[in-house]
């Protein structure tokens, strides 16, 4: 089973408590239809494990599949410097099928973004390293299609549908979730 290279840090992007039971670390790509269908299902974990979960994204974009992967993935870091970052990763997938450059600026301006700062930073060598560190970390970490999981550091290789998913993570809180309840 692979590890999570590196562990978690303050270099990451997360959301949830920081003393969670359980990380969930994403690697994933804005054009990937999956990880648009991934990240309506980890919407629900986070509901549904509420402060028992902490969510955390890497970018991992195959950008000889998806042409708009890399420049998306710049995009939201490019937000992160700004304090957004989470707000553009959602208006990403909730628009995969408007990545053009023209389009990002758009989130970028409808977030209300500083539009000169966030041009810069799109084009930036800080943004890029970011982008690539992600890249890289997911490729030491056995990473090499999206999305791939990783819960409390360990690559998750079961199905991310659901209902599996759920039950799985519920495994993870055998005192919130006895074994045998719904």
């Amino acid at each position: 089973m692979s590890k999570l290279r590196p562990p978690l840090g303050p270099q990451d992007h997360v959301q949830g408590n920081p003393d969670a039971a359980i990380e969930l670390i994403e690697y994933g790509d804005f054009e990937c239809p999956y990880c648009g269908r991934a990240h309506r299902i980890v919407k629900v974990l986070q509901e549904a494990l509420g402060g028992d979960l902490l969510f955390a994204w890497r970018n991992f974009p195959l950008a000889q599949v998806h042409p708009h992967a890399l420049r998306a993935a710049a995009a939201a870091e490019a937000a992160g410097l700004q304090g957004r970052f989470w707000e553009m990763h959602d208006m990403l997938f909730e628009h995969q099928d408007a990545l053009e450059d023209a389009d990002l600026l758009a989130y970028a301006e409808a977030l209300g973004l500083d539009m000169e700062r966030f041009a810069a930073d799109l084009d930036s060598d800080e943004v890029a390293d970011r982008v690539r560190a992600d890249f890289l970390s997911g490729a030491r970490s056995g990473v090499n299609g999206t999305p791939t999981f990783f819960v409390n550091g360990e690559r998750y290789d079961g199905s991310w549908e659901l209902d599996a998913f759920l039950a799985y993570l519920r495994v993870l809180l055998p005192e919130r979730f006895p074994a045998g309840s719904p």
